[in-house]
């Protein structure tokens, strides 16, 4: 039977079918190519063509630069909230979605839009994991200046983040927690849309990062979200007002997906914890679950309290105070070590730190001058990844013994000479290394940020 064919002369507008139609056009079957012009003309689409797209998209009918049109046709035209939703759901059902396992409990999950030196997911899993909330955590891999959570979970001698749907699931019953990367099934839309993006321009459109984040949450089976959206000069959104607008965008998605929500927008102007790379953030995060106090651990017992509050229906002052408690008591280090094991780690690295060594030459950095430290995030994830710490393209390996420590914090004052900094490395690269020095400037006046600039809650 062939398609229907529609003859359209006075007015643009849009069938029962959901094609988009223009003035005086013969239009048959749905193509991506006519939504992509749709897009471009300011159209809202429709939910069938979207799910269209998206199909093309995942089964490969539709080409890569159909899929980088129509990313740049989204960038400068926006799309509806509405839209928005739409898109992440076809995305997130372009794959397999986890069933919601039988076991009874509120399953929680946490997304950073990454950041440098941001290993709060080290902390927060295991504390929630000793509340008794269990925790389903899909994390990714670090690409750029950004650090991957499952490439310092590797740093742990032994550690598989390749956990089938059914050994996550039994995981998460029978410890309370999991971490592992999602599968090639999972989501391939957003896989193959987010390739393209990269090397088009587009990775900088808010549906198109809402769309991507929360297709992979809607995949899994956790019931209470919350999305930390960073700000600043390690981040990829600059102002916080952009970053709100886009934590708002993606709580509504998962709202109207049946997650309860909320949101984070916290700042990354200089790095969240006081080391950077793989092993050192590690030790760092150890460190944090054995009571230090920093950012890092601030920023964490934030995130945890909450997620429990929501999860198991308290009120956010107990929450925090269960989860302080849960550091410590050393419950939630317990339980990383229970995490490390169950997938495969040596534990022991959890109670010694030389089973995490770091790198074996060592520069220190010094203050230029003296006056109030400013440091950029930027800059230091840039040099970590320069020299081995980071992968610059999706397949480099990673050297998790590559590290730089912060022996001074932003807003501190400091003299002309005192050390701020030290860099290990294995493979020297002296622009790499330049990179690193630069990224510490003395300034008479500093004024520094809120750690949280706001938080979207369930009332929000």
């Amino acid at each position: 039977m062939s398609p229907k064919r529609f003859l359209y002369s006075i007015t643009a507008g849009r069938k029962k079918e959901g094609i988009f139609c223009r003035t005086g056009e013969v239009f048959g079957e749905m193509r991506a190519y006519d939504i992509i012009d749709a897009k471009k003309r300011g159209a809202a689409l429709s939910e069938k063509e979207i799910r269209f797209f998206v199909r093309g998209v995942a089964d490969g009918s539709v080409s890569d630069a159909q899929i980088a049109a129509f990313c740049m046709a989204v960038l400068l035209r926006g799309m509806t909230d509405e839209e928005c939703f739409v898109l992440t759901d076809a995305m997130a059902r372009s794959g397999d979605i986890a069933p919601r396992p039988n076991f009874t409990g509120i399953c929680a999950d946490k997304h950073s839009t990454g950041g440098v030196s941001d290993s709060t997911t080290l902390v927060l899993v295991p504390v929630l994991c000793a509340l008794g909330v269990r925790c389903a955590k899909y994390s990714g891999r670090g690409l750029g200046h950004t650090g991957g959570t499952l490439d310092k979970l590797e740093s742990f001698p032994g550690f598989n983040v390749n956990l089938t749907a059914g050994q996550f699931e039994r995981q998460v019953e029978r410890i309370g927690g999991a971490v592992a990367g999602q599968t090639k099934s999972t989501v391939p839309a957003d896989k193959r849309m987010y390739a393209v993006r990269d090397v088009t321009a587009t990775v900088d459109s808010i549906p198109l990062i809402a769309s991507s984040v929360m297709s992979k949450k809607l995949a899994s089976f956790a019931d209470v979200i919350l999305l930390d959206v960073k700000y600043g000069d390690g981040a990829f959104m600059q102002s916080p007002a952009e970053a709100e607008k886009l934590a708002r965008l993606m709580v509504s998605i998962g709202r109207k997906a049946g997650r309860k929500m909320c949101a984070a927008v916290t700042c990354m102007d200089a790095p969240l914890g006081d080391s950077i790379g793989c092993n050192a953030e590690v030790r760092e995060a150890i460190e944090v679950l054995k009571g230090k106090k920093n950012a890092l651990a601030e920023l964490s017992v934030f995130h945890s309290e909450k997620l429990a509050a929501l999860a198991l229906g308290i009120p956010e002052a107990e929450a925090r105070r269960r989860a302080e408690e849960a550091i410590a008591s050393g419950a939630a280090l317990k339980k990383l070590a229970e995490i490390v094991g169950a997938q495969g780690g040596d534990a022991r690295a959890v109670y010694d730190e030389s089973m995490l060594p770091l790198a074996g030459n060592c520069e220190i950095l010094r203050a230029a001058g003296s006056g109030r430290l400013k440091i950029s995030a930027l800059a230091l994830g840039k040099a970590c990844c320069a020299l081995g710490g980071g992968r610059q393209k999706e397949g480099d390996e990673i050297d998790h013994t590559v590290a730089i420590l912060l022996k001074r914090r932003a807003g501190d004052f400091v003299r002309e000479g005192e050390t701020v900094a030290e860099v290990y490395f294995n493979r020297e690269d002296n622009d790499a290394l330049a990179l690193a020095r630069g990224a510490f400037e003395t300034v008479q006046t500093y004024e520094p940020q809120p750690l949280v600039y706001s938080y979207i809650g369930e009332e929000d």
